[in-house]
């Protein structure tokens, strides 16, 4: 993805967020040199990896195949493997009308995928079978704000606004698009690991590789390391 690109995307983005009375923490607005000046201050925020993250799942098609997704605060693994401390992570995403968000599963992280607002969010599930494949065969069981619904392998499930679904780790393929228009979508979910806690049903990408044809509005979680020298 051109850099312009991810600017542009950037901008649309917080309008339409904007647009539901949600508004971005204050760290979402500082600028690469302001973040450079102020590393000491913003190590949570880099080491968690809190921030813009735009991806095409390294496709170059990012109106077709791609997600918007903004993580706004997250634990550490660390804490998830002692039982105790900050467990949790937040979301703010955009799925736009026919962008897929492709098919996948998370060994650790279980999540809330709530319709924040706007147009309908579709939801196609499988279920795992014992070696952690898409078991077509399988019945999907899900909750869906509290209640228990079971419906078949490949279904789709569709939230309206106000609308959520709980997905499990391990167990539960899900692939996700805006239907009948753009969808803003909340995530609430145990620590996140987008380095190391996505399977993909296909071999794909996780972060876009950015040709910076100009400079960036803000810094991309992927640009954490280039830009600010994190290690993680």
């Amino acid at each position: 993805m051109k850099r312009s690109r991810v600017n542009e995307i950037i901008r649309q983005s917080d309008e339409f967020i904007r647009s539901f009375g949600y508004v971005m923490p204050p760290f979402a607005y500082l600028s690469p040199a302001e973040m450079q000046a102020r590393q000491a201050d913003l190590q949570a925020v880099v080491d968690r990896r809190l921030g813009w993250d735009i991806t095409d799942y390294g496709r170059g098609d990012f109106d077709n195949l791609g997600l918007f997704l903004f993580t706004t605060r997250n634990g550490d693994n660390t804490d998830l493997k002692a039982g105790r401390g900050m467990l949790y992570a937040e979301k703010i995403m955009i799925s736009r009308q026919d962008q897929l968000s492709p098919m996948h599963r998370h060994d650790l992280k279980a999540e809330d995928i709530i319709n924040r607002g706007g147009a309908t969010l579709a939801l196609k599930l499988y279920t795992a079978g014992p070696d952690g494949e898409i078991d077509k065969s399988l019945p999907v069981n899900v909750v869906t704000d509290g209640m228990r619904r079971q419906m078949k392998g490949g279904d789709i499930l569709r939230l309206s606004p106000g609308e959520s679904v709980t997905l499990m780790p391990r167990t539960d393929w899900h692939a996700f698009w805006g239907e009948g228009g753009d969808v803003l979508i909340g995530e609430v979910s145990t620590v996140n690991d987008d380095l190391t806690d996505n399977v993909f049903a296909e071999p794909i990408g996780r972060f876009a590789e950015i040709e910076e044809d100009e400079a960036p509005l803000h810094l991309l979680v992927s640009d954490y390391d280039k830009w600010l020298g994190n290690q993680r």
